[in-house]
């Protein structure tokens, strides 16, 4: 039974230099449209099973004003929601005024997702990030007062010309801010993005590798479970709507460039604005056959600490793991560890984690 749901709204008031998200300016006259396309493609594919997540993301949904907020939370009333549920906005600190904090808590939203990134105005600014960072502390302490007790906030490292002193003075200012949750992302340069085409460069590997330590220190030293690679939280605040996907569970996603991975297919909806807006949704469909789907538990299932439960594994597929990947070798050279039945990459591997996981998928015993 399909439990989470992703929900894509791509505007933004500004666009930040290294996104390569689906997203576009925010026009008031396009946004109406488009909620109301998203309208359509939810009641075409919702099936009406109790959700457990729901993620708002972008773009920058909270830059929406609160008559299209309204009309979004309107929308999504169609949707069965648990009396657990998790249910995320994302957005700048910025936009996320007194008013519409009490439209999300009313609209039962318990948890926010706020786009820091980092706390030097060099590194905002080359970033492409419109933010006044001295308005973090007070717009988290309106959020507590409103009732949030569930917030992350995302931190961008390994950015050209970014020194030592700059990650030691972003990750202070983080702790300062006591969230429960902090997602950790090292610069990619991707294509389609600003920051490529002015010709910028990934930094050393090695560089990426110590700063990728320093966090993970600190961050462990201050009480965060570092339950993910890229992902640490307070005890009892993992992302659940994450988890879905690292578990390799199917959801339902919505909106322009949105996935989904429904009834064994992944499905990937048009970027077009104009073809979304005439109900054209879909972009691709996969047909996800059982070695697929094998492959993708393995990647994703890795990426957390815990690893592969092979309990689970065997419920799922019949079989024991190693008759499909013989990882006997792995376990020999300390890659991977076996251990209460879980199958796992030890941390001080997990900077590798690619690479180990690459050699497993070569260990391929049937075929």
């Amino acid at each position: 039974m399909i439990k989470n749901c992703y929900i894509h709204i791509p505007f933004c008031k500004n666009i930040c230099t290294y996104c390569d998200f689906c997203k576009m300016f925010y026009n008031q006259n396009m946004v109406f449209n488009y909620l109301n396309a998203l309208e359509k493609e939810i009641q075409s594919t919702y099936q009406g099973e109790e959700l457990e997540t729901i993620y708002i993301g972008g773009g920058t949904p909270n830059c929406l004003n609160v008559e299209e907020l309204e009309r979004l939370f309107q929308i999504l009333s169609i949707l069965h929601k648990s009396s657990n549920m998790e249910f995320t906005v994302e957005g700048n600190i910025d936009y996320f005024t007194e008013e519409k904090l009490l439209l999300f808590k009313k609209n039962g939203v318990n948890r926010l997702s706020i786009g820091i990134e980092s706390s030097n105005p060099e590194t905002l600014k080359k970033l492409g990030r419109n933010l006044d960072i001295s308005l973090t502390k007070e717009g988290i302490k309106k959020a507590r007062e409103i009732g949030f007790s569930n917030i992350n906030v995302d931190l961008i490292y390994a950015i050209d010309g970014e020194c030592n002193h700059q990650l030691d003075e972003d990750i202070s200012f983080l702790l300062s801010l006591s969230v429960e949750h902090i997602s950790t992302y090292s610069l990619m340069i991707e294509d389609h993005t600003i920051l490529k085409m002015q010709g910028e460069k990934n930094i050393d590997e090695d560089l990426d590798y110590s700063m990728y330590q320093t966090i993970c220190k600190k961050l462990k030293e201050n009480g965060y479970l570092h339950y993910e690679i890229s992902n640490f939280s307070k005890k009892g605040y993992y992302s659940k709507h994450n988890l879905c996907y690292w578990n390799n569970q199917e959801y339902y996603g919505f909106g322009l460039g949105a996935s989904s991975y429904l009834h064994d297919k992944r499905i990937t909806n048009t970027r077009s604005y104009s073809k979304y807006i005439k109900g054209e949704f879909v972009k691709e469909i996969e047909n996800v056959g059982i070695s697929e789907k094998i492959e993708y538990q393995i990647l994703l299932n890795l990426r957390k600490k815990e690893g592969i439960s092979l309990e689970e594994f065997k419920r799922l597929y019949k079989k024991e793991l190693i008759s499909f990947y013989n990882y006997s070798s792995l376990l020999k050279e300390g890659l991977l560890v076996l251990e209460n039945n879980y199958l796992f990459i030890p941390e001080d591997k997990w900077y590798i984690s690619n690479e180990i996981i690459v050699r497993l998928l070569g260990c391929e015993v049937y075929g």
